[in-house]
């Protein structure tokens, strides 16, 4: 079958067969989940949530990321528990979650049953009220003109870290060596794109030379240049507000093309872009994927598992379809883990990730083409993705219709979710409204 808008260079992929591989191993099939500890169990500590840690295996899920378990700063602080994001103490566990020792445990366990875990990492700003606001010169924070520390956006709860000053920045390398010491595997670093790209090219390169054990990093930010400066993953923020837009009728097949041109053209082969139907910022703030996404949650999230270069990213809950949103600066509990329809659906596609080379992240993953026009209806977004060993073919339904897809060469291809083959006769996938087709070539 003819394509169009290939992506993948052949060139590069000899060029990153030839060398080191830019990744560690284990991170190229890899899922992500994000686990919100205080509203994860009603006891809302790290004890608790150790005993659904293979539960998380089971779902298929390779990275554990906390978000920030650090001690919360009380000056200026937002609600009654605070954001996790104002930290009063880099090397510290808050104590709603537990003990360092509870931690080590929770640690220990997700190694023990084969899970990575990495550590959200503040290093744009601290609390106000962080012992290093008192205790060290005052240019390690930035200052307005009357000696205050400085506050960024609406966060009336933060300070501003100044990385003009170079003992600041080893004191950030530090923190994140203590918890490298005690057995992570990496960081999710927030807000990595408003700090300076010299600090991350300097940290995560001495990072890794002291580390050999393979560590990750992941940026939330969407510069190219955070790839530059060593990280594996950057956030794919703009895919992730197209989704909501072609959810919302608002963007379509045409929008989606013109961004995967762009996105291939802007970042290196091998990075991988972090993608999703929900995190803890858009889950607080602009809803549950179900508020957003509707009845296209679902074959969403399955784009956010297939597309060029994606890794994705589960957040709480969503394996459970909880439709809610969950408070940020409160106790807010998820009432349930019983198994849902929403299981099984993340389950298929975690077992999709793994099965499938042709899905991994980065340079290793399969080479992407869109299907021509005359194959499929206007409606349907359809692409493929191709390894020399296996060609997987995803057919995704942007309409509240059922449609079909008519396919030239049937019998070579089978459903790769239910196994239904096709053949001359049973030549056209049925697509549900707002539904999906993975199909694999036999």
């Amino acid at each position: 079958m003819k394509r169009i808008i290939t992506i993948a260079l052949a060139a590069l992929l000899m060029a990153a067969c030839s060398q080191k591989d830019p990744h560690a191993s284990w991170t190229y099939d890899s899922v992500v989940y994000e686990m919100n500890i205080r509203q994860y169990t009603p006891e809302g500590t790290f004890a608790a949530a150790q005993q659904q840690l293979p539960r998380l295996k089971e779902l298929g899920v390779d990275v554990i990321w906390l978000m920030p378990i650090h001690e919360i700063g009380v000056k200026g602080r937002k609600g009654t528990l605070g954001s996790y994001y104002a930290i009063r103490d880099y090397t510290s566990v808050n104590h709603e979650f537990g003990t360092v020792e509870d931690f080590d445990a929770f640690l220990a366990d997700a190694h023990r049953i084969g899970l990575k875990v990495i550590l959200d990492c503040v290093a744009n700003h601290t609390s106000p009220d962080c012992a290093w606001v008192d205790e060290k010169p005052s240019d390690w924070y930035m200052r307005d003109s009357l000696g205050n520390t400085v506050v960024e956006y609406d966060w009336t709860d933060i300070a501003k870290l100044n990385y003009d000053n170079a003992d600041m920045r080893e004191a950030v390398r530090a923190a994140m060596r203590y918890w490298l010491d005690r057995g992570i595997d990496g960081f999710r670093c927030d807000m990595a794109y408003i700090v300076p790209q010299d600090f991350w090219t300097e940290t995560i390169s001495v990072l890794r030379s002291e580390y050999r054990r393979g560590l990750y990093f992941l940026a939330e930010g969407e510069e190219p240049w955070l790839h530059d400066a060593g990280f594996d993953a950057t956030y794919a923020w703009r895919c992730h507000h197209l989704l909501n837009d072609i959810a919302q009728g608002k963007a379509g097949a045409v929008e989606l093309r013109a961004y995967i041109e762009e996105d291939a053209e802007r970042f290196p082969h091998e990075a991988f872009r972090l993608m999703f139907t929900s995190n803890h910022d858009e889950n607080s703030w602009s809803g549950s994927e179900y508020e957003r996404m509707g009845k296209a949650a679902g074959l969403m999230a399955v784009l956010s598992f297939t597309l060029p270069q994606a890794q994705p990213l589960i957040y709480t809950a969503q394996e459970v379809g909880y439709d809610h949103r969950i408070a940020f600066f409160e106790k807010d509990a998820v009432p349930s883990w019983s198994p849902t329809h929403e299981t099984v659906f993340y389950q298929t596609l975690t077992s999709l990730k793994h099965r499938h080379p042709a899905l991994r992240a980065g340079e290793k993953g399969g080479e992407f083409a869109l299907l021509e026009d005359q194959w499929v209806p206007e409606e349907v977004f359809g692409f493929t993705r191709t390894t020399k060993k296996e060609e997987l073919m995803i057919l995704a339904n942007f309409s509240d219709n059922y449609t079909t897809v008519a396919l030239p060469d049937a019998e070579e291809w089978a459903d790769a979710v239910s196994s239904e083959v096709f053949d001359e006769e049973l030549n056209c996938p049925v697509i549900s409204p707002w539904g999906y087709r993975i199909l694999v070539r036999k």
